[in-house]
């Protein structure tokens, strides 16, 4: 697969990083290397964005195991084992799929790593299995510590709540948050990525918008380049401590100004609270001290 499609080259264009995004993309490869593989089967959270091919609604959902329950399988191929929360809108296609695009984000707080595999999904009888087709690492910036975690093993999701509106909570839920994750497709597959910042910097203006600064990254401007070719996207939200999730399904595009600043403005289609979701419990954050702060 090439490193970046129409939309990446556009949006670098714009941005006069051309000649940094080449030499950025270098870090694309094709194949899961022995410290890729550890770093998986560490890991107790793994997010997964795709399109749901019935409604054709992108989502991005949270998987949790203990560590192991990721892990690959062969140099192009990860296994994972269990799926996301029954309610959760991907579960019917996870359960049935066959040659599904992916991404998904292996995030891990404690060291503030992360690693992308995108590839094809089909379900297998203990979960699923991915046939990577770009693997790649991100550096730690915009990424909070989260030095600890616990399993909460009572914790059991309580039922889903779906809405076209988001309500005063769910605004107040996404202006705490210090972290969400941002599904994008193309032509050729799906993507899955980790936007962060200090607490205000996402936000609800409206019942069915939200705002966010697209802050300074690796130039390769993979998820802006998916929405300029394909504005469909999905968001997903998480309370650290508690385990809810807000899951959001919409539009999304993106605005640059005059000064070098962009923003990205997402329309919402659907919005899914699921209380208890996740069993993981972190620790307070650390916040990133590449964090730029809203109003200095």
């Amino acid at each position: 697969m090439r490193a970046y499609h129409a939309g990446s080259l556009a949006v670098q264009e714009r941005v006069g990083v051309r000649d940094v995004a080449d030499h950025v993309g270098q870090i694309i490869g094709q194949g899961i290397k022995p410290v890729a593989a550890a770093f998986l089967e560490l890991q107790p959270l793994l997010v997964l964005g795709a399109a749901d091919p019935t409604t054709n609604r992108v989502w991005a959902s949270a998987l949790t195991g203990p560590p192991g329950f990721v892990r690959a399988t062969g140099p192009h191929r990860i296994s994972v084992t269990g799926g996301p929360p029954p309610a959760d809108p991907l579960a019917p296609a996870l359960a049935d799929a066959r040659d599904l695009p992916v991404g998904t984000l292996a995030l891990d707080p404690r060291t503030r790593r992360r690693m992308r595999v995108d590839g094809r999904l089909r379900s297998t009888a203990r979960g699923f299995a991915i046939e990577a087709e770009r693997v790649f690492a991100n550096c730690p910036k915009y990424i909070q510590r989260r030095r600890s975690y616990e399993t909460v093993a009572d914790r059991v999701p309580a039922a889903a709540r779906h809405g076209l509106e988001l309500t005063p909570a769910q605004a107040e839920f996404i202006a705490a948050a210090d972290t969400f994750f941002l599904a994008t497709v193309h032509e050729h597959g799906a993507d899955a990525s980790h936007r962060g910042g200090d607490p205000g910097f996402v936000r609800a203006v409206s019942p069915r918008e939200l705002t966010w600064p697209d802050y300074p990254g690796n130039a390769m401007f993979l998820s802006l380049g998916n929405l300029l070719a394909d504005p469909r996207a999905g968001l997903l939200l998480l309370d650290w401590t508690t385990g809810t999730t807000l899951q959001l399904t919409g539009q999304a595009r993106t605005e640059f100004g005059r000064d070098g600043d962009r923003q990205v403005r997402f329309t919402l289609d659907e919005a899914v609270e699921t209380p208890d979701a996740l069993p993981l419990r972190w620790s307070a954050p650390e916040y990133s001290p590449a964090n730029p702060h809203p109003g200095r």
